[in-house]
């Protein structure tokens, strides 16, 4: 799995989370079920949204077509943050 966006509450999750299920892109949000273990206090940085790593180019060129392209760094590195491959 790899990172694909990060975001900051369950909307900013679920917008890419939504588009690319449309594209028929597997997706999973890590750390949503995190976010009831705070309480009352906001937890920023632990909502990832993650896709297999076959789909990481076509969930890449979706995101940026929607202008939400910020799993990578400005200089166009990988994210440090993302899982390792599987299999």
């Amino acid at each position: 799995m790899q990172v694909v966006y990060r975001a900051n509450n369950l909307i900013e999750a679920h917008l890419p989370k939504h588009a690319l299920e449309g594209m028929d892109i597997p997706v999973f949000i890590f750390g949503e079920s995190l976010l009831g273990g705070a309480g009352e206090l906001p937890l920023f940085g632990v909502l990832r949204v993650c896709v297999p790593d076959p789909y990481l180019d076509e969930a890449t060129s979706c995101l940026q077509a929607l202008h939400l392209e910020q799993a990578r760094d400005h200089h166009g590195e990988e994210d440090p943050g993302a899982l390792p491959a599987t299999g």
